[in-house]
Protein backbone atom coordinates (compact mmCIF):
# COMPACT_ATOMS: atom_id res chain seq x y z
CA UNK A 1 0.00 0.00 0.00
CA UNK A 2 1.31 3.27 -0.74
CA UNK A 3 2.25 5.59 1.70
CA UNK A 4 -0.38 9.20 1.97
CA UNK A 5 -0.15 11.54 4.07
CA UNK A 6 -1.83 11.78 7.64
CA UNK A 7 -6.01 13.02 6.85
CA UNK A 8 -7.24 16.00 7.53
CA UNK A 9 -10.67 14.97 8.71
CA UNK A 10 -13.48 18.19 8.42
CA UNK A 11 -10.80 20.64 6.59
CA UNK A 12 -12.75 23.59 5.08
CA UNK A 13 -11.00 27.02 3.41
CA UNK A 14 -10.53 29.50 5.84
CA UNK A 15 -11.34 33.35 5.58
CA UNK A 16 -8.81 36.02 4.55
CA UNK A 17 -7.53 37.72 6.88
CA UNK A 18 -9.84 41.01 7.97
CA UNK A 19 -8.80 44.59 7.48
CA UNK A 20 -8.90 45.03 11.30
CA UNK A 21 -7.14 46.01 14.39
CA UNK A 22 -5.06 43.89 16.70
CA UNK A 23 -4.70 44.94 20.16
CA UNK A 24 -2.11 44.24 22.78
CA UNK A 25 -0.25 45.04 25.77
CA UNK A 26 2.53 47.47 24.31
CA UNK A 27 1.88 47.32 20.57
CA UNK A 28 -1.32 47.98 17.89
CA UNK A 29 -1.38 46.54 14.50
CA UNK A 30 -3.47 48.13 12.13
CA UNK A 31 -4.27 48.45 8.60
CA UNK A 32 -1.70 50.65 7.00
CA UNK A 33 -2.95 53.90 5.77
CA UNK A 34 -1.21 56.65 4.06
CA UNK A 35 -3.41 59.79 5.80
CA UNK A 36 -2.50 58.27 9.10
CA UNK A 37 0.82 56.65 9.07
CA UNK A 38 3.00 57.76 6.18
CA UNK A 39 4.61 60.78 8.01
CA UNK A 40 5.43 58.89 11.44
CA UNK A 41 7.13 55.99 9.42
CA UNK A 42 8.99 58.24 6.95
CA UNK A 43 10.35 59.83 9.98
CA UNK A 44 11.05 56.43 11.91
CA UNK A 45 12.80 55.46 8.74
CA UNK A 46 15.24 58.26 8.86
CA UNK A 47 18.75 57.44 8.75
CA UNK A 48 18.21 53.69 8.39
CA UNK A 49 19.30 52.77 5.12
CA UNK A 50 20.16 49.15 5.83
CA UNK A 51 17.04 48.98 6.27
CA UNK A 52 15.82 48.84 2.48
CA UNK A 53 19.01 45.99 1.79
CA UNK A 54 16.73 43.31 1.19
CA UNK A 55 13.47 44.67 0.75
CA UNK A 56 11.74 45.25 -2.62
CA UNK A 57 11.97 48.83 -2.47
CA UNK A 58 14.42 50.95 -2.58
CA UNK A 59 14.69 54.12 0.29
CA UNK A 60 12.36 57.11 -0.47
CA UNK A 61 13.62 60.42 -1.20
CA UNK A 62 10.75 62.18 0.03
CA UNK A 63 7.64 61.95 2.25
CA UNK A 64 5.76 62.76 -1.00
CA UNK A 65 7.26 59.31 -2.52
CA UNK A 66 6.55 57.40 0.60
CA UNK A 67 3.38 58.66 0.39
CA UNK A 68 2.62 57.98 -2.90
CA UNK A 69 3.66 54.24 -2.05
CA UNK A 70 1.35 53.54 1.03
CA UNK A 71 -1.49 55.13 -1.22
CA UNK A 72 -0.62 52.33 -3.61
CA UNK A 73 -0.24 49.54 -1.10
CA UNK A 74 -3.12 50.26 1.99
CA UNK A 75 -6.04 49.50 -0.48
CA UNK A 76 -4.78 45.75 -1.37
CA UNK A 77 -5.55 42.62 0.25
CA UNK A 78 -2.92 40.60 -0.55
CA UNK A 79 -0.79 41.34 0.64
CA UNK A 80 -2.62 43.13 3.67
CA UNK A 81 -0.13 45.95 5.29
CA UNK A 82 0.05 46.83 8.76
CA UNK A 83 1.31 49.83 10.67
CA UNK A 84 2.81 48.78 14.12
CA UNK A 85 1.70 50.84 16.91
CA UNK A 86 4.07 51.50 19.70
CA UNK A 87 1.78 51.94 22.28
CA UNK A 88 4.02 54.20 24.79
CA UNK A 89 4.31 56.86 22.18
CA UNK A 90 1.48 56.86 19.73
CA UNK A 91 3.54 56.46 16.85
CA UNK A 92 3.54 54.08 13.95
CA UNK A 93 7.35 52.11 13.87
CA UNK A 94 7.19 49.78 11.19
CA UNK A 95 5.01 47.46 8.91
CA UNK A 96 4.47 44.16 8.64
CA UNK A 97 2.54 42.55 6.00
CA UNK A 98 0.52 39.22 5.30
CA UNK A 99 0.96 38.35 2.38
CA UNK A 100 0.51 34.93 -0.08
CA UNK A 101 -2.81 33.92 1.56
CA UNK A 102 -3.52 30.85 0.59
CA UNK A 103 -7.21 30.19 1.99
CA UNK A 104 -7.75 26.47 0.58
CA UNK A 105 -4.61 24.91 2.07
CA UNK A 106 -4.80 27.28 5.28
CA UNK A 107 -0.78 28.64 4.68
CA UNK A 108 0.06 32.71 5.36
CA UNK A 109 3.54 34.16 5.19
CA UNK A 110 3.96 37.49 6.92
CA UNK A 111 6.64 39.86 4.91
CA UNK A 112 7.71 43.11 3.94
CA UNK A 113 8.85 43.81 7.50
CA UNK A 114 10.20 46.81 8.03
CA UNK A 115 11.36 48.17 11.61
CA UNK A 116 12.28 51.73 12.12
CA UNK A 117 15.71 51.87 14.48
CA UNK A 118 13.26 52.27 17.85
CA UNK A 119 11.77 49.02 17.35
CA UNK A 120 14.08 46.76 16.28
CA UNK A 121 14.99 43.96 19.07
CA UNK A 122 11.70 45.42 21.01
CA UNK A 123 8.84 43.95 23.24
CA UNK A 124 6.47 45.89 20.79
CA UNK A 125 7.95 43.97 17.29
CA UNK A 126 7.73 40.87 19.33
CA UNK A 127 4.13 41.36 20.54
CA UNK A 128 3.34 42.55 17.04
CA UNK A 129 4.67 39.54 15.62
CA UNK A 130 2.26 37.30 18.69
CA UNK A 131 -0.51 39.48 17.74
CA UNK A 132 -0.35 38.42 13.85
CA UNK A 133 0.63 34.76 14.85
CA UNK A 134 -2.92 34.73 16.83
CA UNK A 135 -4.87 36.29 14.32
CA UNK A 136 -3.54 33.56 11.60
CA UNK A 137 -3.78 30.36 14.41
CA UNK A 138 -6.54 31.20 16.76
CA UNK A 139 -8.46 33.80 14.72
CA UNK A 140 -8.47 31.93 11.29
CA UNK A 141 -7.70 28.87 12.58
CA UNK A 142 -4.87 28.52 9.47
CA UNK A 143 -2.30 25.78 9.36
CA UNK A 144 0.87 27.16 8.54
CA UNK A 145 2.62 30.73 9.21
CA UNK A 146 5.21 31.23 6.82
CA UNK A 147 8.42 33.38 7.07
CA UNK A 148 10.86 34.00 4.11
CA UNK A 149 13.65 35.83 3.55
CA UNK A 150 17.09 36.31 1.68
CA UNK A 151 19.29 33.22 2.70
CA UNK A 152 21.88 36.26 3.17
CA UNK A 153 19.71 38.41 5.36
CA UNK A 154 21.20 37.39 8.72
CA UNK A 155 19.26 39.31 11.35
CA UNK A 156 15.86 38.43 9.62
CA UNK A 157 16.89 34.45 9.80
CA UNK A 158 17.81 35.36 13.16
CA UNK A 159 14.77 37.14 13.77
CA UNK A 160 12.65 34.52 12.26
CA UNK A 161 13.84 31.47 14.62
CA UNK A 162 13.50 33.88 17.87
CA UNK A 163 10.23 34.29 16.99
CA UNK A 164 9.72 30.68 16.90
CA UNK A 165 9.85 29.80 12.96
CA UNK A 166 11.38 26.42 12.19
CA UNK A 167 14.15 26.78 9.65
CA UNK A 168 13.04 24.49 6.74
CA UNK A 169 15.87 24.92 3.97
CA UNK A 170 16.64 27.17 0.92
CA UNK A 171 14.71 27.95 -2.37
CA UNK A 172 18.28 28.66 -4.73
CA UNK A 173 17.90 31.04 -7.41
CA UNK A 174 14.42 31.94 -6.23
CA UNK A 175 13.83 35.13 -6.85
CA UNK A 176 15.65 38.47 -8.79
CA UNK A 177 15.04 41.66 -7.53
CA UNK A 178 16.89 44.65 -7.64
CA UNK A 179 19.17 43.30 -10.29
CA UNK A 180 20.59 40.56 -8.10
CA UNK A 181 20.12 37.07 -7.27
CA UNK A 182 17.93 36.06 -4.12
CA UNK A 183 18.04 32.27 -2.45
CA UNK A 184 15.47 31.94 -0.22
CA UNK A 185 15.28 31.37 3.19
CA UNK A 186 12.14 29.31 4.39
CA UNK A 187 10.73 29.06 7.77
CA UNK A 188 7.63 28.06 8.92
CA UNK A 189 4.98 27.51 12.16
CA UNK A 190 2.05 25.03 12.03
CA UNK A 191 -0.56 24.42 14.01
CA UNK A 192 -0.02 21.64 16.33
CA UNK A 193 3.35 23.82 17.34
CA UNK A 194 1.50 26.87 17.73
CA UNK A 195 -0.09 26.48 21.45
CA UNK A 196 3.34 26.23 23.03
CA UNK A 197 4.71 28.78 21.36
CA UNK A 198 1.77 30.73 22.40
CA UNK A 199 2.55 30.41 25.96
CA UNK A 200 5.95 31.29 25.42
CA UNK A 201 5.02 34.42 23.75
CA UNK A 202 2.42 35.20 26.73
CA UNK A 203 4.63 34.89 29.84
CA UNK A 204 7.78 36.46 28.22
CA UNK A 205 5.10 39.42 27.39
CA UNK A 206 4.09 39.78 30.81
CA UNK A 207 5.21 42.86 32.26
CA UNK A 208 6.26 41.50 35.16
CA UNK A 209 9.55 40.06 32.93
CA UNK A 210 10.89 43.38 32.34
CA UNK A 211 12.49 45.67 34.55
CA UNK A 212 11.74 49.45 35.20
CA UNK A 213 13.66 50.02 32.04
CA UNK A 214 11.72 47.69 30.09
CA UNK A 215 14.77 45.08 29.51
CA UNK A 216 13.60 41.92 29.67
CA UNK A 217 14.49 39.62 32.40
CA UNK A 218 14.61 35.87 30.75
CA UNK A 219 14.45 35.73 26.95
CA UNK A 220 11.75 34.45 24.90
CA UNK A 221 13.77 31.49 24.02
CA UNK A 222 13.97 30.85 27.32
CA UNK A 223 9.98 30.20 28.12
CA UNK A 224 10.02 27.40 25.36
CA UNK A 225 13.01 25.55 27.01
CA UNK A 226 16.03 27.16 25.13
CA UNK A 227 18.25 29.96 25.21
CA UNK A 228 17.26 32.75 22.24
Amino acid sequence: MQEVGFPVSGWTAREPPPRTTMEGEYCRVEPLEAARHAAELFRAYAGAEDNWAYLPQTSFASLADYRAWVEKVEAGSDPLFHALIDKRSGRAEGVAALMRIDTANGVIEVGNINYGPALKRSRVATEAMFLLAKRVFDELGYRRFEWKCDSLNEPSRRAAQRYGFSFEGIFRQAVVYKGRNRDTAWFSIIDREWPLLREGYTRWLDPGNFDADGRQRRSLGAFRGFDG
